[in-house]
């Protein structure tokens, strides 16, 4: 995803040679902000990717060279600090579908709701703690309001660092093609599809996007303002981007806003192994605190 190198403005990168790109000294030091800012390690082979994904930004700030842009965005200037959520949005992975990871919302189906329609329960609090552009919300709050024929009193947080996705999460517009995942019988209840096939926009129903509300939260944040009390929490395909000790530190966070017996899901490729956390595994990838 490198971007073509653009004409410069000054004598000094005019002679610069064609595609000149990303030097690799201002890549390990936005590989450092990112992870200061946001927790998340790039590697040397995001590189292009970076280069390619900052040409929009440079576009919207008239700057004509990358590297430029980079001494804007780390020289400290007051002015810079606009720019940080931007550079931000541009520089991380918001990979989102409606339904992925279906185990889980089998699980839900079969174990969790059932069990709370056995307590006599009337609500639930659920958090999905990395929404992108709120497939993940979305599709909760169809299994929840289908199994309990809408009569349960449930909310949705969704948090997310990226600014850009939380506003496409709350439009509750996706692409025609993001809803072949959805069962049709959730289809015909839950999207609004247009006639014409010319417009490639779906619309979530009202009545689900009254159950979401959507935040931003980095979660390298030293708390979480939210409530403590929630019944599930999905943080999938999060970790993977963390090391170690970033890992431990969000998911402690996280078990703080988890009650007792609630749910934790993660990503099908994560793992709670050596971690020291108040966590019993139910199923793959599937914990409940203790």
């Amino acid at each position: 995803m490198g971007g073509t190198a653009l004409a410069t403005t000054t004598s000094a990168s005019s002679a610069r040679p064609s595609g000149y790109g990303l030097s690799e000294k201002n890549f390990r030091k936005l590989c450092t902000f990112v992870y200061s800012v946001c927790g998340i390690k790039l590697t040397e082979k995001k590189r292009s990717m970076v280069d390619g994904r900052l040409r929009r930004r440079m576009r919207a700030l008239d700057i004509a060279d990358i590297n430029d842009y980079c001494d804007f965005l780390l020289g400290g200037s007051a002015a810079a600090e606009p720019e940080v959520p931007y550079f931000i949005d541009a520089v991380t992975t918001n990979k989102t579908d409606f339904f992925r990871e279906p185990a889980h919302y089998v699980f839900m189906q079969e174990h969790v709701m059932p069990a709370w329609a056995a307590e006599g329960r009337r609500g639930a609090k659920i958090w999905s703690a990395a929404c992108s552009t709120g497939a993940e919300a979305y599709t909760t709050a169809m299994v929840v309001d289908d199994f309990f024929h809408g009569r349960f009193d449930y909310s949705i947080l969704a948090t997310d660092v990226s600014t850009d996705v939380l506003q496409k999460g709350y439009a509750g517009l996706f692409p025609r093609t993001m809803i072949d995942p959805i069962p049709e019988e959730f289809r015909k209840r839950y999207v609004l599809v247009p006639k014409n096939p010319a417009r490639n926009e779906i619309l979530i129903s009202s009545a689900l996007r009254s159950k979401v509300s959507f935040h931003r939260l980095n979660l390298m944040d030293d708390r979480y303002p939210f409530d403590r009390d929630h019944d599930i929490i999905f943080l999938r395909n999060v970790l993977i981007y963390f090391d170690r000790p970033t890992q431990d530190c969000v998911l402690a966070k996280l078990c703080d806003h988890l009650r007792p017996g609630g749910y934790l899901f993660l990503g099908h490729s994560e793992s709670l192994a050596g971690a020291k956390l108040p966590l019993q595994m139910v199923a793959n990838t599937i914990f409940r605190r203790k």
